[in-house]
């Protein structure tokens, strides 16, 4: 019973503990009702407020209350009566509840409500009262007066947020008593307006409080700010508003108001766009130099920057269209105008939704609108605008948005969520570029809605057979039909180049290499080659525009044609003029004119092409062929040769950096060529001659084709494998030389030279100087002051003393994060060298344990004081010890002592500097006697260290004569006759008992310090050379210092500094985790809190500590307390990939602004005071500072877009509740969400949609800032990009720094943001940086070896590829986050993201491609990293790498890598196509270069031609033949892709660590883990370009060490993998078995090795990284589950992971086109040659290779199949029949085993042939199953579906137990488990993981 009693006490004490603290059973805090008010309560802000003043009001008077919550029902009930919207009924059933508690909760005896006024008002007294109102103002202004930087500021806070409060609920009380009376006492009266007037801070804002006056909030003070809301005023030539359009007091109107008016555009849109262009003015006013006088003005530099840069995109779009902009001179354009154009513009885009994905559309609007605002600005009064104007009033929402989102929105719903073609539907590019012609202004202004543009789709037909739609309008400019031609159509360049030099190459080496006449003839077939594969893309275009002939612009069409006309002539023509100089040249006496006129033709059309290609790189002669555009042939010419769209314009680099990538891709070309003739062509030249001139073979099959065709398909077996090797291996060397280019430019950066503790302590001492040359900088003036006034230590010491208060910091919050232990934090903390020592004092961690060195050197030395101190100084650390020793305590003792005691320590130490100049220190002092000295020293700091007790002091004054003991008699030798008086007072003083009588106890902060200080020096005795002992801590500070090392631009002021929001994207991942996640277990017994405490033990205990707990206590005593289980959950989840984590680290840049701010105070005339002024360098309360909290609001903004935040609040979900607490936790968090606002209307539902903005109120609720309504549900496309796009223009700044919800960011790394941010104004090419790329630094990499691989090859890309990518290529792109965008570049041209379904589904690097089209420029910077989670487990990286690949296969057809692909120059243009959708198809031809070689050798085998081959060769003696046959498959490429991986971990880790990488690497199966990923990569990318299907993949980012199911992995990778190894392991089979190789087994080894490899990696990877994968208990269970899931029927609503059956139909839900059908059945017609060929090598035939024997095999599998239908059908009709059944089949059996017995004795058949047959027979089956499975609609209509689906099950089943059996085998042996944990967790086991421990569990109920 004892146990039972246990647990049940357990549990009772768990519900009690949940009833005390109010958590619930997820582990949140349960609130009241407020902040659950539905949206659809139009006036729910008054709502939500009088419920949380009832909240704050309960405990003090739950009558008042009871009234507030009873008035807030009565608002609802008025509000909405019949509960008609969305949650309202909830709503007003949960607040009726409340009410009823409080109710029951009253005291005795009835309510009367008529007294409920009185109540109400005598409370309102009593509370102000109670909070002492009248003083509670006064005392906070009092404090403000007090300074900015007094140490008062945590009160002026505590202060400031109890007024708030207090003011908050007068508020309320007021708002209600005047809603529910009318008679308010005149006193009273007069005090709740007076109250009211206070309160207007509490009116919602969300940085700049515009609309309501504050005190709190310093930003209003800031000059910038003032000038320009001033700047903003209405000004005199605007029309009057009239009288009726209401302007809160607070503010006068502006151009805003105006424009609202006008246009009405929607208050909150205003209100947002209005602080928008404040801060945009502020900041770029702050940048030209803050503004002075009483009343601060604008600069007219700053209004014309913003104004420049705002309508750049419109400016462009009116130059490339040749109209007029609205403006006639710009010059003569007033700064009130352009800022009113501004706002316009930004109103515009604010309210656009969706629309803002369509920037010239924007443009169109714009255009308009202002055309028609001038004729407004005409009049006296103003006036609404026609084109907004409709019955109920102005709306431009309704009016002008509207009808846009309806026909996107259509076209969308048309395109089957993704599964149409996208060559059916318009998505946003096609709406968009209707808008780069002048057709578009066909659609007039207002809209003309009967315009084609405004068409509807109709709806798709739903047959599967019919793959077209109903009628539409058609595409815009470009179509993406679903297609592999893409890749020649857009790379064309690429590709004529590969074929015309792999033509040049053979030429020459079938001329045996000779260069001869004839050599030249051949090589200038090149001619008709070119103009031929010019002639197919001429075609392609044609092709390819089909679809968008109707709305493109009638130039482009005509140019698409004419150029099909003009290759079809000169192809014809070409061609001709070629075979007419060849027939010539066989002629004897010819003269060659032909010839000669082909030679002039082709040198005439290369010349021009050449001159024009060349001269268009250069930037000069790009403008002059610019300038003589005026000229129509010139015109003519550029037009035909490339077309000219709105983007793309001007894509050419600086000439040097052309040369460079020239240069680069030059050598790549040399070596790839001269790999190509040497090692693939060469060799080849004759064993073709060979085959080509052999007599005719006799085959061992019924040949068809190879009769007197010079055995055609044997040369192209040989042939094939090496030109698919010839298209691929360019990217091997673009691979090995982008890493060692790469490694040479980070070696030039600087990257890696420190990179251990040991650099981090030999280099300490430059830090300061190198910090505050980069990070901190001083002016100019500041800095040559210095340089005139301080000496080499003080300069120093001034360094020092600026950057220890950064440097502290970033240890403080080292050991917030649970990095460093308490000790270690102070071994690191830097002293503030802002005393009186006469040098710099370093960390402890550098000096500890360096006295007792030092002492040791000296008593042990017989050298003389010179060599001595020599000795101690060659490390700088010891000496810096001693030093610091020597004046510190001198410094105390000087402090301490009085009178002679003082006099005794100055005339010590004046011997001692009298010994040191005479050079004697070794004879007058006992340097062996210094440990007596030390230990006295020790004692008396240790006693001062203590409080101040009569006791202790007399201890110190017994320690300070003993000390005195000690000097005079052990140590001091010198001569005393020089200062005999004093040494004869001391000493008479000490006799007497009074030398050290009046000791002054340390009391200066400074002085105890230097105690504490000099204390630990003393008594640390051990190294700190490994401090820190956390190897994330050690990395952090390695990174950080090594920075400060590289070029950078200095950071400007942060005033100065650009402004930059952080933004990221959320749906629900994981906020925080709750208790509950936290402690559940898995099916091993594993919790995740129980996982972290493994994974990170020391941090564990860092926790322990810091929240003061011991570290053996028993977990149980930490849910005893609220606050600690909050803390707990806080450092779970800051060790997940959570959304908490991401929060607090993109914080970080607030904190490091405000602490920047605070240490920037003094200015460059204070530079003497500042010097004086050392408590400057004091940062305690720094982040209280209101000015320096208002400068980090100013200059950064943080917005999280979690669009389903609504949704969460409404059903109240944890997560919910957990963004709220990350609000409160972080004052400047935004979250941006989308409210669906659901109500009743004529009985039916409405729906409307808004984009709102929330923070946290002082009462850590929802507080709602902006509320903007959409046009509909704005998730037309993308999910993601339409989230990012709803929330932008929340985001404020120069800059916006898109961050994932899986990333971190480090304090010291948020420091460097000033300069990052400069790189916006540096010199990056011959256009200014429009993205910033930033370095990664992947967290996940420890948790197994899977996710080190995946870690290793992310930091692989991130780092040194996309170094080279930036420079010198030029092409790099935008690849997720963390890059930092030039916000107001991106969002007037379309935004950061493109949101178009599935063709968009990789939407990040279509920002890249937007910038680099739209004449940005991309550049990467290594000096500043974020953190970045990635997947790691296999599953999760499997579907994450398929996501990215089908995203690939997707941007194949896209128009933007189309444009790319033309516009770039050649060698940009293949630096483009190898780092995007090339590296993809690299891949894919790597797998397929291995199918055609392995299927070649298939047919060399069955067709019995290898085999003569090989006996003919030896007969003739043709080795060369011989090794053509047998060569190895050329060779492995993982190798050579490994090599950027080598010179990275070489780079920043050293060359011994790296190599010991590389082998731990190795050794834990990466390369088996690569090649499977090879696999993954292939197929989606295939998949996805044949079929479609690509999607957005959740791969969740959770902890893996969960066991895999089978049938789990089956399901996932039965497709990608392993169908696709069983082939390639049926080819190596057949090859094995009919292959004739002369060499035996090794040589078959040596050929096919790695295909064995590859096709083993895709079989077993899965389960041999799948923890517990060979774990017998766990393969058992794995069988069953497998089981039930292949024999389960499933039906409607059974899901894939359910049923075979579901999953099967899931497999083929991708073929959906008639062209899909047809291509996958061509693709599966491969698997009917195993069959056609093994036939032919049976026994039983003998030698007949006539059909008949083909035919028979067709007869037996016929049979077999009816057996297996026989065997398999189990109808139920009746039990007579069941019986009969049960007799066919048993009879059936044995007709067939004693037919097979018969034929084996009576025939030639063998049992060889029988299992022959099998492998003839298999593949025949899988390729019927394949095309059945693609015509499923016409195989159902013939009633064979349920046949077809039997077979696909035994295949499945027997492919199943193939890959089961060898795991369940491995499975017997305990120690392959030991070794298989050891494999994938060893990174963790280094670091000391219990790995066994995790794995067993820490179940409490295996025990029982």
């Amino acid at each position: 019973m004892s146990r039972a009693e246990e647990l049940w006490e357990r549990l009772v004490r768990a519900a009690l503990r949940r009833e005390r603290f109010g958590m619930g059973t997820i582990g949140q805090p349960v609130g009241g009702i407020a902040g659950y008010v539905p949206s659809s309560l139009a006036n729910n802000r008054d709502i939500d407020a009088i419920l949380r003043a009832a909240d704050e009001i309960q405990d003090e008077d739950p009558n008042v209350s009871r009234i507030l919550c009873e008035h807030a029902y009565s608002l609802a009930q008025n509000l909405d009566p019949n509960s008609e919207g969305r949650g309202v009924l909830q709503f007003k059933t949960g607040l009726m509840s409340v009410i009823k508690q409080k109710l029951a909760k009253r005291e005795v005896g009835t309510i009367d409500r008529s007294q409920d006024v009185a109540r109400l008002q005598e409370f309102y007294k009593l509370y102000r009262e109670k909070n002492n109102v009248d003083k509670l103002r006064e005392e906070e202004m009092k404090l403000r007066e007090l300074g900015v930087f007094s140490g008062n500021l945590g009160e002026l806070e505590r202060k400031t947020v109890k007024r708030k409060k207090v003011f908050g609920t007068l508020r309320v009380l007021g708002m209600v008593l005047e809603q529910l009376t009318e008679e308010i006492p005149v006193e009273l009266k007069r005090v709740i307006d007076s109250d009211a007037a206070m309160t207007e801070d509490l009116i919602a804002y969300n940085i700049i409080p515009l609309d309501a006056s504050t005190i709190t909030n310093a930003i209003v003070s800031f000059p910038e700010v003032r000038a320009s809301v001033s700047a903003i005023k209405y000004f005199r030539g605007l029309p009057k508003l009239p009288g009726d359009f209401s302007i809160p007091d607070t503010r006068s109107a502006d151009l805003l108001d105006f424009l609202h008016y006008v246009f009405g555009f929607q208050k909150d849109n205003v209100s947002n766009q209005r602080e928008h262009i404040v801060l945009l003015l502020a900041n770029e006013q702050s940048r030209l130099g803050i503004p002075e006088g009483p009343e601060p003005k604008l600069d007219e530099a700053a209004v014309q920057k913003v104004f420049l840069k705002s309508l750049e995109n419109y400016i462009k779009w009116c130059n490339y269209l040749c109209i007029q902009p609205v403006w006639s001179n710009l010059e003569a354009v007033s700064k009130e105008k352009k800022l009113l154009f501004v706002s316009l513009y930004f109103l515009i885009w604010g309210e656009a939704a969706n629309m803002r994905f369509l920037p010239e559309c924007l443009c169109y609007i714009f255009h308009h609108m202002v055309r028609e605002m001038d004729e407004i600005l005409r009049q006296q009064i103003a006036q609404p605008a026609n084109s907004c104007c409709y019955e109920n009033g102005v709306s431009f929402l309704d009016q002008v948005i509207t009808p846009l989102y309806e026909v996107i929105a259509a076209e969308a719903t048309n395109n089957d969520n993704g599964r149409a073609p996208h060559s059916s539907w318009r998505n946003y590019d096609d709406f968009n570029e209707y808008f780069w012609s002048l057709h578009c202004f066909e659609l007039s202004w207002p809209w003309r809605k009967s315009s084609s543009f405004f068409q509807k789709p109709k709806p798709r037909s739903k047959n599967p057979l019919k793959s077209g739609g109903g009628k539409r309008q058609g595409k815009t400019s470009f179509v993406e039909h679903r297609t592999f031609f893409h890749l020649y159509h857009s790379f064309h360049r690429l590709w004529i180049f590969l074929v015309m030099m792999f033509q040049g190459l053979t030429i020459i080496a079938f001329n045996d290499g000779k260069l001869n006449s004839k050599t030249l003839r051949e090589v200038l077939s090149l001619g008709p080659t070119y103009v031929v594969m010019k002639f197919i893309e001429s075609v392609l275009d044609v092709i390819m525009m089909y679809g968008a002939y109707s709305t493109t612009r009638r130039l482009a069409v005509s140019r698409i044609f004419l150029r099909f006309v003009w290759f079809s002539v000169a192809s014809v023509f070409i061609s001709f003029l070629y075979v007419k100089a060849l027939e010539e040249e066989s002629k004897q006496n010819s003269n060659s004119v032909v010839f000669r006129l082909y030679l002039i033709v082709i040198g005439i059309y290369a010349g021009i092409q050449f001159f024009i290609s060349f001269l268009m790189r250069i930037p000069a002669c790009h403008h002059l062929i610019n300038q003589c555009d005026r000229w129509s042939l010139i015109r003519f010419i550029k037009w035909m040769r490339q077309e000219h769209y709105y983007v793309g314009l001007g894509m050419y680099e600086r000439t040097t950096d052309f040369f460079k990538y020239m240069v680069f891709w030059l050598i790549i070309l040399s070596g790839k060529f001269a790999f190509a003739y040497f090692f693939q062509i060469k060799p080849l030249v004759k064993p073709t001659r060979t085959v080509v001139n052999m007599d005719p073979i006799q085959y061992s099959w019924h040949d068809f084709v190879s009769k007197n065709n010079h055995n055609a398909l044997t040369v192209a077996s040989l042939w094939a494998p090496v030109i698919a090797m010839y298209l691929l291996d360019i990217y091997i060397f673009y691979t090995i030389l982008s890493a060692v280019w790469g490694f040479l430019l980070g070696a030039r950066d600087r990257l890696g030279e420190i990179r251990s503790l040991d650099a981090v302590q030999k280099l300490f001492e430059e830090f300061p100087v190198a910090f505050m040359k980069t990070l901190h900088p001083v002016s100019k003036f500041t800095w040559n002051y210095l340089l005139l006034i301080l000496k080499v230590v003080e300069k120093n010491k001034y360094d020092a003393a600026r950057f220890s208060p950064f440097w502290n910091e970033i240890i403080k919050n080292l050991r917030e994060e649970d990095y460093l232990t308490n000790f270690e934090m102070e071994l690191l903390f830097m002293p503030k060298n802002t005393g009186s020592l006469p040098l710099v004092q370093w960390p402890l961690f550098l000096l500890a344990s360096k006295i007792f060195l030092a002492k040791d050197i000296a008593a042990e030395s017989r050298d003389s004081q010179d060599e001595l101190w020599e000795r101690i100084s060659r490390d700088d650390s010891m000496k810096y010890a001693v030093q610091e020793c020597y004046h510190t305590l001198r410094f105390i003792l000087t402090e301490i002592l009085e009178a002679e005691g003082r006099i005794w320590v100055e005339m010590i130490y004046e011997g001692i500097e009298s010994s040191i100049e005479k050079k004697s220190i070794h004879v007058d002092f006992q340097l062996n006697k210094l440990q007596l000295v030390i230990s006295r020293v020790t004692a008396l700091l240790g006693i001062l260290n203590q409080a101040e007790k009569p006791e202790h002091e007399k201890g110190a004054i017994q320690a300070v004569q003993d000390l005195y003991d000690v000097v005079r008699h052990d140590v001091l030798t010198i001569n005393m006759r020089e200062h005999y008086e004093q040494w004869n007072n001391i000493s008479k003083a000490r006799t007497e008992g009074r030398l050290f009588a009046n000791l002054k106890w340390p009391r200066d902060p400074e002085l105890k310090a230097q105690i504490r200080r000099l204390h630990s020096l003393l008594t640390i005795k051990d190294s700190a050379s490994n401090i820190p002992k956390n190897l994330e801590a050690r990395r952090r500070l390695e990174f950080f210092t090594n920075s400060l090392f590289m070029d950078m631009p200095p950071a400007r002021p942060v005033h100065e500094m650009l402004s930059f929001s952080v933004f990221t994207p959320y749906y629900s991942e994981i906020v925080l985790y709750s208790m509950n996640e936290l402690l559940k277990k898995n099916e091993d017994g594993i919790s995740i809190l129980f996982y972290l405490q493994k994974i990170y033990p020391d941090e564990w205990k860092n926790f322990l500590a810091r929240i003061g707990r011991d570290e053996n206590a028993a977990e149980t005593e930490l849910y005893d307390s609220p606050s600690d289980i909050l803390e707990l959950r806080f450092w779970a989840s800051y060790r997940g990939q959570t959304l908490a984590r991401t929060v607090r680290g993109m914080m970080y840049y607030r904190k490091a602004l405000m602490l920047q701010t605070y240490l920037e105070r003094e200015n460059a005339g204070d530079t003497e005071s500042a010097l004086s002024r050392m408590e400057s360098t004091d940062t305690q309360g720094f982040e209280l500072s209101p000015e320096a909290r208002a400068r980090a609001d100013l200059k950064f903004t943080y917005v999280v877009t979690c669009q389903i935040y609504g949704k969460q609040k409404e059903e109240q979900k944890p997560e919910a509740a957990d963004i709220a607490l990350l609000m409160q936790r972080n004052e400047a968090l935004r979250v941006a969400f989308i409210d669906v606002v659901e109500t009743l209307k004529d009985g039916r539902v409405h729906t409307e949609y808004y984009s709102k903005l929330v923070k946290a109120d002082i009462n850590g609720k929802d507080k709602e800032i902006y509320a903007i309504k959409l046009p509909g549900n704005p998730k037309l496309g993308e999910g993601k990009p339409e989230n990012q796009n709803h929330a932008i223009v929340f985001t404020r700044g120069n800059a916006i720094q898109t961050i994932d919800m899986n990333q971190d960011n480090y304090f010291e790394e948020a420091l460097k943001v000033r300069n990052l941010l400069e790189e916006f104004h540096h010199d990056h090419g011959i256009r200014p940086p429009t993205i910033l790329g930033v370095r990664e630094h992947v967290f996940t990499g420890s948790v197994s070896s899977l996710a080190s691989f995946m870690s290793n090859q992310e930091s692989s890309f991130v780092t040194l590829g996309q170094r080279v990518l930036s420079n010198p290529l030029k092409v790099r792109m935008h690849y997720g986050h963390p890059d930092v965008f030039d916000r107001v570049f991106h969002i007037t041209r379309g935004g950061i993201s493109k949101a178009s379904r599935i063709i968009n589904i990789s939407e990040d690097i279509y920002a890249g491609f937007n910038s680099t089209l739209r004449q940005g420029n991309i550049t990467h910077h290594e000096y500043i990293q974020v953190g970045k989670g990635r997947d790691v487990g296999l599953n999760q990286i499997a579907l994450f790498e398929g996501k990215v690949a089908g995203g690939n296969g997707e941007q194949v057809l896209s128009r933007d890598v189309y444009r790319l692909g033309q516009l770039f120059d050649f060698f940009r243009m293949m630096s483009f196509y190898f780092t995007t959708v090339g590296y993809y198809f690299c891949t894919m031809l790597t797998v397929l270069t291995i199918y055609i070689f392995l299927y070649g050798r298939a047919y060399l085998a069955l067709s019995g031609v290898g085999e003569t081959m090989q006996v003919r060769a030896k007969i003739m003696d043709n080795t060369a033949l011989e090794a053509a046959l047998n060569t190895q498959f050329l060779f492995q490429i993982g190798i050579f892709t490994a090599v950027p991986m080598i010179l990275g971990f070489i780079l920043e880790q050293g060359f011994l660590r790296a190599v010991v990488s590389f082998i731990t690497m190795q050794l834990q199966l990466c390369t088996v883990f690569f090649t499977f990923s090879l696999g993954t990569k292939t197929h989606y990318f295939g998949r996805t370009i044949l079929h479609g299907g690509a999607g957005y993949q959740a791969t969740g980012r959770g902890f893996v060490v969960r066991h895999i199911k089978f049938s789990e992995n089956y399901r996932l990778y039965s497709r990608s993998h392993f169908v696709k190894g069983l082939e390639v392991v049926l080819l190596l089979v057949v090859y094995l078995a009919y292959g004739y190789n002369d060499g035996g087994a090794l040589s078959y080894i040596l050929l096919t090795v790695s295909s064995w490899f590859m096709a083993l990696s895709w079989l077993f990877a899965p389960y041999l990284f799948n923890p517990s994968g060979f774990e017998w208990q766990k393969i058992v269970e794995d069988f069953r589950d497998w089981t039930n899931w292949l024999l389960y029927r499933g039906g409607i609503g059974v899901k894939g992971e359910e049923s075979w059956e579901a999953w099967w139909d899931e497999e083929l839900a991708h073929i959906r086109t008639m062209r899909g059908r047809i291509l996958e059945t061509i693709l599966s017609l491969r698997f009917f040659l195993f069959q056609y060929g093994v036939v032919y090598k049976l026994q039983v035939q003998g030698t007949d290779t006539s059909l008949t024997v083909y035919g028979l095999s067709w007869i037996v599998l016929a049979v077999l199949i009816l057996l297996f239908k026989v065997f398999t059908f189990s109808q139920k009709i009746s039990v007579n029949f069941q019986l009969l059944l049960r007799f066919i089949q048993g009879l059936s059996f044995l007709v067939v085993i004693a037919g097979l017995a018969a034929a084996v004795v009576i025939t030639k058949l063998s049992i060889s042939d029988i299992f022959a047959c099998i492998l003839a027979f298999v593949p025949t089956g899988w390729g019927i199953l394949l095309i059945a499975a693609a015509w499923k609609p016409l195989v159902k209509k013939l009633g064979l579906w349920k046949s077809i689906r039997s077979i696909a099950r035994l295949y499945d089943a027997g492919m199943g137990m193939l890959i089961f059996v060898p795991i369940a085998f491995l499975s017997w042996f305990p120690f392959i488990s030991t070794f298989q944990t050891r494999l994938m967790f060893n990174q963790a086991f280094s670091r000391g993981l219990e790995i066994s421990l995790i794995l067993a569990g820490n179940n409490p109920n295996n025990g029982i």
